[in-house]
């Protein structure tokens, strides 16, 4: 949808975390923006040059939308070259965070040169709103997760202290939705959240931080709509103000042709049999873990396709002798034409989109499940950490469209049984359960598939923009 000719030409700046993962959806945020401003609108991102190739593939070739590259300082012991969580360790994506704060002078220096209107940036960057406000820049927080995850990082928890207990952590926040499901989490989920209330090198943790871009920026941005979370967004109001929701941000159907590779075995399935396994490219499972998932595929007697990464600091060209190291003894040999496990980088959506795949086992990322919603994908959630161990829960249990692995409760281990049940379960078409989960499936897919639903969405957001703009410009 054009802008009217009267609308003013507005400039936003894009600044994200140096995680693929929240790149990745400022990029599809920006592409949409852009696709509804038409040429009222100027993007220009914000991005370290070691990822600008990665940001400028992702892009579409607009004069409208520019790129402004940043010099990453040193760390000492950050890997030379490394911009990305995907090419650290945890440790080291800790060292990125300080890297990424030195930058602060370039960005003062960009914001005095370019004036843009708004700045969209990141959790880490909670510096960012004190060199914008000076110059009458308005500034929004993007929150690349879903409302469900307020559950986690609320502003209320700071009844529990500067350092919340596992105790806290397995109970919702005070003032939580009490209609929710999600009204206590089992002590593995609790004891992954601890990390983002942990200092580390004397840094603030990532709960202070997000709390300061609150109190000192303009507002939040949430990738979400009333229709799927409406309660956790009214939740998450009370909890930070003003918040703008720029709809879910539907993934693009993807361009071009799935890889002769993949496309030709595929293609040796019948339609919606094969189980397509892929946790993202910074998520790693322990080896106990490969071991259970891979012999819970291997039970099933489906077909199948496992993609599994691991931690940077790992020679890629050592990856397939890593991999097959790791694989249970005799296991290759057993599903010899009916089962690949690959470690590297592979075109997910297409994948998703091929008619021979019918079952999604994924990490229950917001934009993943996204993708195999749109996809006609049958869901199994293996939820790892942060705000994958909630959304789990949303939609297992409210939008009912997948099934949740089994866990222990304690360590959330999982074993093969859990994965094959899981597995049977989605893919039963003629149970009660598994019928129900396609009706379901089916109405959020047409609701994300409406054009001109996600495009009034959009417009809704922009309009939005706008009118943070008009004020600062009427005062």
């Amino acid at each position: 949808m054009p802008p009217s000719t009267h609308e003013s030409t507005m400039h936003i700046m894009m600044f994200p975390w140096l995680a693929f993962g929240h790149i990745s959806p400022f990029v599809q945020l920006a592409r949409k923006i852009i696709a509804v401003g038409g040429n009222s609108i100027q993007v220009t991102f914000l991005i370290t040059k070691g990822n600008v190739p990665r940001v400028m593939t992702l892009l579409p070739s607009t004069p409208l939308i520019s790129i402004q590259p940043l010099e990453l300082p040193h760390v000492p012991g950050l890997s030379p070259g490394a911009e990305s969580t995907a090419e650290v360790t945890l440790d080291g994506a800790e060292l990125l965070k300080m890297a990424l704060d030195m930058t602060k002078p370039q960005v003062e220096d960009i914001l005095v040169r370019t004036r843009p209107d708004i700045v969209i940036f990141d959790f880490e960057q909670a510096w960012l709103p004190s060199l914008a406000k000076p110059l009458g820049i308005k500034t929004l927080v993007f929150s690349v997760f879903s409302a469900v995850s307020t559950y986690i990082a609320a502003a209320s928890r700071q009844l529990h202290g500067s350092n919340p207990t596992i105790q806290d952590l397995m109970k919702a926040p005070a003032g939580f939705p009490a209609s929710s499901p999600i009204q206590h989490v089992p002590a593995y989920k609790a004891t992954n959240f601890l990390y983002l209330f942990k200092s580390f090198n004397g840094q603030p943790s990532v709960f202070n931080r997000l709390l300061k871009c609150i109190d000192d920026c303009d507002g939040s941005i949430a990738k979400t709509c009333m229709e799927m979370e409406g309660k956790y967004i009214d939740f998450y109001r009370s909890q930070q103000g003003k918040l703008l929701l720029a709809g879910p941000v539907v993934p693009e159907t993807p361009q071009g042709d799935l890889d002769k590779i993949w496309a030709d075995w595929l293609a040796e399935f019948p339609e919606k049999s094969v189980v397509f396994c892929s946790f993202g490219s910074e998520t790693f499972l322990t080896d106990k873990a490969i071991k259970e998932l891979l012999l819970g595929l291997e039970v099933t007697g489906f077909p199948f396709l496992v993609v599994l990464n691991f931690p940077r600091g790992v020679k890629e060209d050592e990856d397939k002798e890593i991999l097959d190291s790791k694989l249970p003894k005799g296991f290759k040999e057993r599903v010899k034409g009916r089962g690949i496990v690959y470690c590297g980088w592979v075109q997910q959506q297409h994948i998703l989109q091929h008619k021979s795949v019918g079952c999604f086992v994924c990490h229950a990322g917001f934009s993943s499940v996204m993708e195999g919603l749109i996809a006609d994908c049958q869901l199994v959630m293996l939820p790892q950490k942060g705000d994958q161990l909630v959304n789990s829960v949303l939609f297992e249990k409210e939008l009912e469209v997948g099934v949740e692995v089994e866990r222990n409760e304690a360590d959330g281990s999982f074993c093969r049984e859990g994965i094959s049940e899981a597995i049977r379960t989605v893919m039963a078409k003629e149970e009660s359960q598994g019928k129900k989960m396609r009706q379901n499936q089916k109405k959020w897919k047409e609701f994300l598939m409406n054009e001109e639903l996600q495009d009034k969405f959009m417009v809704e957001f922009v309009k939005s923009l706008r009118d943070l703009v008009a004020a600062q410009e009427n005062r």
